[in-house]
């Protein structure tokens, strides 16, 4: 197409409006933005108010999955859907309603369950997209990071920076469903992304089960940095987050601040961030992720944070309320909170539906991409009882 050709099918269409904060409707203001049109040129006054609004004003809408909903349909997809070279993950992503169906669950971050049958290998990749996964149930899967097997069980984080091979493989006998979440949306509509096919098969060293991975048992001392690795790197080198180093954190945290010493964010509100040993910045360069627990009967003040963020029922029960919407939140239900969007969380955790006795929520937000640039902001509304 030819630069003339596209001045004669120009995708800018501008309309004179009669409004207080536009020029007098005159043929000459007509003519003006016939003459803009052709040449694809849009004016400010036109498009500050969308452009730039007084604060931000996501296309994401809050949105809740229930999990067993989620599961339900992974398994009917088990026994469709091959896994294999060219799908290469039997993963379901979340759309936003508010996103036009794109597989995105905000504007920056992509959120999926992926399923893995029995003795099924998902095959070696490689891409620029930072990824983690999260397992809120289950275990017997192994993913195989540059040749390194971490195991996965439930309450793991396992972080996977871009450009790293990776591979899955389920050596259990029963299917295994976890969540996934990546930069896709970020990467994409910034068109940095690439994606390198691996190896179709692992060979059998790699298809070993080890209880813990080579990069846990480098990395995985806390406050201990060993020498012969001892540089800074973009994302971490831990590979695996165990669960149960996670729940001591977020007990103590709890237990302090009950024998009244400033241990929590606000009353009865542990949180913990996975950071990268080499740097204790975010433990990947492009997505932050925390555990929170909010003690039973406690209830967090409303949150407003520029970004936003995937949250997951760990453990436990409760309400949620997140801008116009609320819902009651059990183990597995994932929800979006858009960017600005003021979000609350009230815990009716008890010992029949939480093993800690409190609602335990995994979160993931696109923090990083904002704070270094310098566009993160929050802010905690008072409580009023």
């Amino acid at each position: 197409m030819t630069d003339t050709d596209a001045r004669d099918v120009s995708p800018v269409s501008l309309t004179a409006a009669s409004r207080p904060d536009q020029p007098p409707v005159t043929p000459e203001l007509e003519d003006l933005y016939r003459g803009f049109e052709k040449e694809l040129l849009v004016p400010l006054w036109t498009e500050i108010g969308d452009l730039m609004p007084r604060q931000p004003k996501s296309k994401a809408q809050p949105h809740l999955w229930e999990w067993q909903t989620l599961v339900e349909l992974a398994a009917r997809s088990g026994n469709l859907v091959p896994v294999g070279r060219g799908g290469e993950r039997r993963a379901i992503a979340l759309a936003n309603p508010g996103l036009g169906g794109r597989p995105y669950a905000t504007p920056t971050l992509w959120a999926a369950i992926q399923y893995l049958m029995p003795g099924e290998d998902a095959p070696e990749h490689r891409h620029t997209q930072n990824a983690f996964r999260f397992v809120v149930e289950g275990e017997g899967v192994w993913t195989v990071v540059e040749g390194d097997p971490v195991p996965m069980r439930r309450g793991d984080f396992l972080p996977q920076p871009g450009m790293n091979w990776h591979a899955h493989h389920n050596a259990a006998s029963a299917p295994m469903a976890w969540i996934d979440g990546l930069d896709i949306p970020f990467q994409y509509d910034i068109e940095a992304q690439f994606f390198d096919f691996g190896r179709d098969h692992l060979p059998d060293e790699e298809r070993t089960v080890p209880d813990r991975s080579r990069s846990q048992r480098l990395w995985g001392h806390p406050g201990l940095t060993p020498v012969a690795r001892s540089g800074r790197t973009a994302a971490t080198p831990l590979l695996c987050y165990r669960w149960e180093d996670t729940d001591a954190a977020l007990a103590d945290q709890l237990r302090l601040e009950r024998e009244g010493h400033p241990s929590t964010v606000e009353h009865g509100h542990a949180v913990v961030r996975y950071t990268n040993p080499t740097t204790g910045e975010d433990v990947l360069p492009t997505i932050r992720v925390q555990v929170h627990r909010i003690a039973a009967g406690a209830e967090t003040a409303p949150r407003r944070e520029t970004g936003s963020s995937v949250y997951q029922v760990f453990d436990g029960s409760g309400r949620v309320k997140v801008g116009d919407f609320s819902w009651s939140v059990q183990r597995g239900d994932l929800f979006v909170v858009p960017s600005w969007q003021p979000f609350s969380v009230a815990s009716d955790a008890s010992a029949s539906d939480s093993d800690s006795g409190a609602l335990d929520l995994f979160q993931f937000s696109d923090a990083p991409i904002f704070t270094k640039l310098n566009l993160y902001r929050s802010h905690v509304e008072e409580i009023t009882r």
